[in-house]
């Protein structure tokens, strides 16, 4: 199948499927005559876990060990649940900021009369 297609197989821009295939992360199968990348399903299948591993916000270089993972029937799960682990102190991480940030904006915005009057709690705090 061409570029276009994997990409709509995949669930990916072709761009997308195009910048993959240019860092190494997926390899087309074999190129048309004129040159043209040509992808068959076992490519499709890589694109489609590394689409899912992005969901989760892996990082490229994680997705490339993911991937490797992914093709090493000699793998074990331990070396997969690191990856995995290390990412979700990242999230919670990540959820503790943002946690942080909803609760002082929100006392601001409660803090605002949000009225004609100019005096602002907000515009006092970003100041």
């Amino acid at each position: 199948m061409n570029i276009s297609e994997a990409a709509k197989s995949s669930g990916l821009p072709v761009k997308t499927v195009r910048y993959y295939a240019d860092i190494g992360l997926v390899e087309p199968s074999s190129r048309s005559d004129a040159g043209y990348r040509i992808y068959n399903d076992a490519t499709v299948r890589r694109l489609s876990f590394i689409r899912r591993a992005r969901t989760f916000d892996f990082s490229v270089a994680e997705c490339r060990e993911l991937m490797d993972l992914y093709q090493n029937q000699d793998r074990t799960s331990a070396e997969v649940k690191k990856i995995a682990s290390k990412r979700l102190e990242e999230i919670e991480i990540k959820q503790k900021e943002l946690q942080a940030l909803h609760d002082d904006l929100s006392h601001l915005v409660k803090a605002c009369r949000g009225d004609e009057r100019p005096d602002c709690p907000i515009i006092d705090f970003l100041g």
